[in-house]
Parts: structure tokens; C-alpha cells; sequence
């Protein structure tokens, strides 16, 4: 963790993208400190940068210009590039990732799903993966395949694999644009509790009701963060 406390911290930070001959700016200068156990909402239409936001803070890409640490690495700033195996071991270990398609293994049970995070690690605990789909209400699929899963429970499977390395960060993008209401709220609500546990979270959506119920909601346009 970096000194200040936070898990995670950007400066200025910018990322341009070349595409058919013109440069697009995907974000401009954003600012975004995120602190322990903090829940922070992303909230914008699409097209706004929020996915681009969360794979530069993920280190799934790379930020043009601006200074970004996550989890006390530093990723850019200062004439610093973190190299590649190092984006890689920070996401190994202090960053989960649940994106609005559930990314399953469709040959692979609900607990080796969960589990597949540890392969990277060389590490398996069972224990573990099980526990953590109890938590999230799937103690009685624990053997299912995801065809045989509705998605509500095929979220709740993609978000106990997000937390089996214990992270510090979870990156959710929009995370229950697929759902219905009912189950949307009810995994908004394990989301809060995991932040409410200590878990920082980064969630974009495009839901302005349940942006509402995070504790900071930053409002993204066109690349840039909106003045309240």
C-alpha cells in the first residue's frame, strides 16, 4: 500500500487511443483517489471512457500521460513505465476483476471456476473457493456448470473467482447490466458488504439509482470527470 493510505491514486491521467488515422481521446486528465474499503461509482453513458478507466487501473492498458499507483506500485509517473510483468503480478495479486459477461470456463464447475485465479499463484485451496460461494449464496451449485446457472448466479460465480486472491481492489464494469432487478440489487448488496469489510471498489454503470447508493459517485463525459 503507498504511504497515503490509498489503494489507489491518479493524477492527470490521460489515454489516446489511434484508430482510422485519428487520435481519440478515451480519457483526459482524470483525477481519482480511492481508499480502503471506499466504494467509488463511475457513472456515465456509454462511450463516456468508463471501461478504458478501469483497464488503465487495472493495468489491462497502459495511460498515455498522468501519474497512476496502484496498491503501492507504481504504474506511470515521474519518467516511470511499470513493465509488463509487473501489471502482471499486480493483477495476480491485489486486483479482481467481474465484468457485465461472466467470462466462465463453460467445461469447468462453479468451485474450479473460482479457482482458476490460483493457478497463476501455484497455490489451490478448495476451502477457500468454497467458502467464497457460500458467501455469495451458491452453496448449493457448488458442482453446477455455468450452463446449468442462471446469470444471477453465474455473476455471483464470476465475483467469488474475483475474490479468491484476496485483492485489495475489485474493478467492476457494470457488473449487473445483464440482471434483473432483483438480482442486481441483491449483488450491489454483497458489493457493499465487501467494501464495507475493508475491499476497495472501482464500479462503472450507467445506472444512476444504484450509483446513488455508492459512497462517492464521480460522473464521467466524454473522457472527463464532471464538476458537481
Amino acid at each position: 500500500m503507498n504511504t497515503n493510505g490509498h489503494v489507489v491514486q491518479a493524477t492527470n491521467l490521460s489515454k489516446t487511443y489511434s484508430t482510422g488515422g485519428r487520435e481519440v481521446e478515451a480519457l483526459r486528465g482524470i483525477d481519482l483517489t480511492i481508499a480502503p474499503g471506499e466504494f467509488t461509482v463511475l457513472l456515465g453513458p456509454s462511450g463516456a471512457g468508463k471501461t478504458t478507466a478501469l483497464n488503465v487501473v487495472g493495468g489491462l492498458d497502459r495511460p498515455t500521460g498522468g501519474e497512476l499507483t496502484v496498491a503501492g506500485e507504481v504504474i506511470a509517473g515521474n519518467g516511470h513505465r511499470a513493465r509488463e510483468g509487473q501489471l502482471d503480478a499486480l493483477r495476480r495479486k491485489h486486483i479482481g476483476f467481474v465484468f457485465a459477461q461472466f467470462h466462465l470456463l463453460p467445461t469447468l464447475t462453479a468451485v474450479e471456476n473460482v479457482l482458476v485465479p490460483m493457478i497463476w499463484e501455484d497455490a489451490s485451496d478448495r476451502g477457500r473457493a468454497e467458502g467464497l460461494l457460500r458467501r455469495v449464496g451458491l452453496d448449493h451449485r457448488l458442482t453446477h456448470r455455468p450452463d446449468e446457472l442462471s446469470g444471477g448466479e453465474m455473476q455471483r460465480v464470476a465475483l467469488a473467482r474475483a475474490l479468491v486472491n484476496r485483492p485489495a481492489l475489485l474493478l467492476a464494469d457494470e457488473p449487473t447490466a445483464n440482471l434483473d432487478t432483483h438480482t442486481r440489487d441483491e449483488i450491489f448488496e454483497l458489493l457493499r458488504e465487501l467494501s464495507d469489510e475493508g475491499l476497495a471498489i472501482l464500479f462503472a454503470t450507467h445506472d444512476h439509482e444504484l450509483a446513488e447508493r455508492g459512497d462517492t459517485v464521480l460522473r464521467l463525459s466524454d473522457g472527463v470527470i464532471a464538476d458537481d
